[in-house]
């Protein structure tokens, strides 16, 4: 007779063993992927090809050079991204916290590993009854308020606040994307201020930039990014993939995210993750 199985002693392994739906939030990266103006786009190029070099038992390998820029795909902004008059979060001097060519504050390698709740407010679908925004569409504090009431979640400190324009249906279209004549949909500065009074601890969304663009606008200015990686310290994410969340209803759930420890980087590419129970 085989003796019964030890009981699993911890909590979030017993959660896995009762079933978890995992939806990988990052864009596919190749070539032609959009990204802003203001930064290299990606490339990936083989080194070594199978068959350039055979070891004796007739295996091989192959490997490649990648270049990219650190807001290019799905990334997140450090807190050094961005500055306001020469300073960045915490009243930090940001020339020089650059001086040496990286960051000495506030770089990409002093943001951990998030794991925290993930609340998704879909503005398209839940406020508009559409499944993108129009182009240069403001999101303002009461879209997000109706999104959260139609979802029925109310913003917790810490929560990672993602909002869906449905803007991630463009990704195959680098122009419409990046919006540079048409404008954007996304957050106002407004906005932005309505998730930081409510204890987001991080934000994403599903656009080049989480901020309203208008036509013609491109990236000039961005408000939104002053109030929260500036004023409030917290992370940005963009061009995320919510596609799927939005599609299956959810609305809440565990959201993972790990950023690549670059010392002194003012952003990383992740995949993020959203768990939701079987």
């Amino acid at each position: 007779m085989s003796p019964d199985p030890e009981p699993v002693p911890d909590a979030l392994l017993r959660a896995l063993e009762a079933g978890v739906r995992t939806y990988a939030l990052a864009q596919p990266l190749h070539a032609a992927v959009p990204h802003s103006p203001n930064h290299p786009g990606f490339r990936l190029a083989l080194t070594r090809r199978h068959g350039d070099m055979v070891r004796a038992d007739g295996g091989s390998a192959a490997s490649e050079l990648i270049v990219t820029g650190g807001h290019v795909g799905t990334h997140v902004d450090a807190l050094a991204h961005v500055s306001h008059e020469g300073r960045l979060h915490g009243g930090v001097d940001a020339y020089e916290a650059q001086r040496g060519g990286r960051f000495s504050a506030c770089g990409i390698d002093t943001l951990g590993p998030v794991v925290t709740r993930g609340v998704l407010l879909d503005v398209a679908a839940r406020v508009h009854d559409v499944g993108r925004l129009p182009a240069a569409h403001p999101i303002t504090p009461a879209e997000l308020e109706a999104a959260a009431a139609a979802a029925g979640v109310a913003i917790a400190p810490g929560d990672a606040v993602l909002v869906r324009t449905g803007w991630a249906q463009l990704w195959g279209d680098a122009a419409a994307f990046v919006g540079a004549e048409t404008g954007v949909p996304g957050p106002t500065a407004d906005a932005a201020r309505w998730l930081v009074a409510r204890g987001a601890g991080l934000v994403g969304s599903d656009t080049t930039a989480f901020e309203h663009i208008a036509e013609g606008a491109g990236h000039a200015l961005l408000p939104a990014h002053r109030v929260l990686l500036v004023e409030a310290g917290v992370p940005i994410v963009e061009m995320l993939d919510l596609e799927g969340l939005a599609a299956d209803g959810v609305t809440a759930f565990t959201f993972v995210l790990a950023p690549l420890p670059i010392v002194g980087g003012t952003g990383s590419p992740v995949n993020p993750l959203a768990l939701v129970g079987a």
